[in-house]
């Protein structure tokens, strides 16, 4: 049996326009962000997702809200979808950044081991969002279970945990998580989730194997990627 996971990416703000740091700071979509959400809900509503679950950051659920409206499902709020906390670097960019502390961008794009001051790791970003996938195994029998429709669950997030729960739900060596990267605005992935037993709409969470099916997909409003 398989369980579809599918993981959106909020549309387009300001801070991605102007290449700045968002983190945790609540910014909210421009309209071409806000067009980018209703061309992924369009196609996303095709695959009649059985449940959307959001980020409660604003630039995630009115993400997900276009969903909601598309599929006539509720947008459930977790606050463990959130982006990557970036400490010291909120509000601040690249460019701002790299002056201050040349080299520091590139040591954490390329280690998921390392944090900003005062912020996350990718590491940190998986360790509170894996127990999202695992709760909704476990409390939701329908996803995937014998007999029930091939319909996925929708989480609406940001790059950074969506790179970095990709990244630890397939195995990852932690190495080479840096490979997972460049979504786009309101961009998805999606991962499968597959048990020996095609009956098992019960397996334990940890026996469960996840697979990469799609990455970066879009509805190709614009082929925006900050």
């Amino acid at each position: 049996m398989r369980r579809r996971l599918v993981m959106l990416r909020h549309g387009q703000t300001d801070f991605n326009l102007g290449t700045r740091m968002q983190g945790q700071l609540d910014t909210q979509l421009t309209e071409l962000g806000r067009n980018q959400a209703v061309a992924a809900a369009e196609w996303l509503s095709k695959l009649q997702p059985l449940m959307i679950v959001s980020s409660d950051l604003r630039r995630a659920y009115d993400t997900a809200v276009k969903l909601s409206e598309r599929s006539g499902l509720a947008v459930r709020i977790d606050r463990r979808l959130r982006e990557t906390h970036l400490g010291d670097w909120q509000g601040l960019t690249h460019a701002q950044i790299d002056a201050d502390a040349p080299g520091a961008r590139l040591a954490w794009r390329e280690d998921a081991t390392w944090a900003p001051h005062g912020g996350e790791s990718r590491v940190d970003v998986a360790a509170r969002s894996r127990p999202v996938v695992a709760e909704l195994v476990s409390g939701t029998p329908e996803w995937g279970g014998a007999g029930q429709p091939d319909r996925p669950v929708v989480l609406v997030a940001h790059g950074g945990l969506i790179a970095a729960l990709s990244a630890t739900l397939v195995q990852l060596p932690v190495a080479d998580w840096p490979v997972f990267g460049g979504l786009g605005n309101a961009s998805w992935v999606q991962l499968s989730g597959h048990t020996h037993d095609s009956d098992d709409s019960s397996a334990d969470f940890d026996q469960i194997r996840w697979r990469l099916d799609v990455w970066n997909a879009s509805a190709q409003v614009s082929s925006n990627v900050p």
